[in-house]
């Protein structure tokens, strides 16, 4: 096949295409839903996926955290001896920052909801549903996140649990647009804090915000809160490069604060971020996999339309192909004109879902304010898949149309 006669085949399937308009959208509909699905869904992923890990890596190479399980726990599988295992406390984060000499920051977060959410208040302003934890003053530096305006709570204020609270972006411009809020007094579930410091702004990694929160010291925390023991430990070593002596500093000095016997694992989980990293990806790829699978039924129903509208053409133009085999065209020039047809008619699908699955993502980013990015590789499998989907259904009926008898065709009406 020449290129002139691809270019014709090209050009008689959009012919076709547009003399047949509702009939050819009926029969790319299902390529265009099955591409557009997974053109949304991958552009939606990607760009939380990016966001998440940039957030995770913002907190630097030598961050280790501390808990009761490993993040990747199935909690219904837990042993009894699991079961029994006893919670991360203030007193381990004590511990560590005592005797690990590789640590430089311990800073452990223990968060409280009460039923409803909480809610903050200043004079006649509200902010529902922040997040309130209590810290300890090394929170800055271990999460790599600073005051703004103000500053953090000292570790003088810490040791005289002073009701003293540092604000997340969101929590300040709600309550206090427009206003210094550094010393004002705000109400948090009825409890009166001294604003001291409003915390830096994080980029939005999903749809709930990283900047609303209120942290308070941990022992104000541990005073009005007294039940809520349970904890999780952020850890920083004092450099990247003594990240496994940090780790092993930390698991010896644990286990005989816990009093882990010698034969025993350890019970508590230590990890990374390259952890966290590969615990998300590992979340991300199986939502993709599935994904594509529920599309792949679009893209089957688009094949079979594909099927099927290119088996009518070939019956409603027998007596064309008849000429032109009377002419001199042969059936491999019938053949591929029948695949250019079908691949055209499929992939003018494809293109349309691309482009709708961008709209669609963009639509989801702008109303939910969820990342995006444009997925360059989902671009190209779905430009792929719909060609594939073109050449699979062309097949029988390009090859039932170069089998037609041009004298029998001659004579079709």
């Amino acid at each position: 096949m020449t290129l002139t006669e691809g270019a014709q085949g090209i050009r008689i399937a959009l012919d076709s295409i547009w003399a047949n308009k509702f009939r050819s959208f009926m029969t790319i509909l299902g390529v265009l839903i099955g591409v557009a699905s997974v053109i949304a869904m991958v552009a939606i992923i990607n760009g939380v996926d990016n966001s998440v890990k940039q957030t995770i890596e913002k907190l630097g190479s030598n961050v280790l955290f501390i808990s009761r399980f490993p993040p990747n726990t199935d909690y219904s599988n837990l042993s009894d001896e699991e079961r029994r295992r006893k919670p991360i406390t203030y007193e381990d984060a004590e511990v560590i920052k005592q005797r690990c000499p590789s640590v430089d920051g311990v800073a452990p977060q223990n968060y409280y909801r009460k039923p409803g959410g909480n809610v903050a208040k200043y004079k006649d302003r509200v902010i529902e549903n922040p997040s309130l934890f209590g810290t300890l003053p090394d929170y800055e530096k271990v999460n790599n996140v600073y005051a703004e305006q103000g500053r953090f709570f000292t570790e003088m204020e810490t040791r005289h649990a002073a009701r003293v609270c540092a604000i997340g972006w969101d929590v300040s411009d709600g309550l206090f647009h427009g206003i210094d809020p550094v010393g004002k007094t705000i109400t948090v579930n009825n409890t009166k804090f001294k604003v001291v410091g409003v915390m830096e702004k994080r980029e939005m990694s999903f749809a709930n915000s990283p900047n609303n929160y209120i942290a308070i010291p941990l022992t104000t925390f541990m005073r009005i809160h007294p039940g809520e023991k349970a904890l999780w430990l952020a850890v920083s070593a004092d450099s990247p490069d003594h990240l496994d002596q940090a780790r092993e500093e930390i698991i010896n000095v644990l286990r005989l604060h816990r009093g882990v016997p010698y034969d025993k694992e350890n019970d508590f989980a230590i990890f990374s971020q390259e952890n966290m990293v590969d615990l998300w990806e590992s979340i991300t790829s199986t939502i993709v996999t599935v994904m594509i699978v529920i599309s792949s039924i679009g893209l089957m129903v688009g094949g079979v339309g594909v099927l099927n509208i290119m088996l009518v053409s070939v019956t409603e133009r027998t007596r064309e192909i008849g000429v032109r085999k009377a002419i001199g065209a042969r059936k491999a020039n019938i053949l591929f004109q029948f695949l250019i047809e079908a691949v055209t008619l499929s992939c003018t699908g494809g293109i349309v879902g691309i482009l709708f699955g961008l709209a669609i993502s963009l639509l989801i980013t702008t109303t939910t304010g969820l990342p995006f990015a444009i997925p360059v590789v989902g671009i190209l499998l779905g430009f792929s898949v719909s060609v594939g989907v073109g050449l699979i259904s062309g097949v029988y009926p390009a090859y039932r149309a170069a089998r037609v008898d041009p004298v029998v065709s001659l004579r079709y009406e």
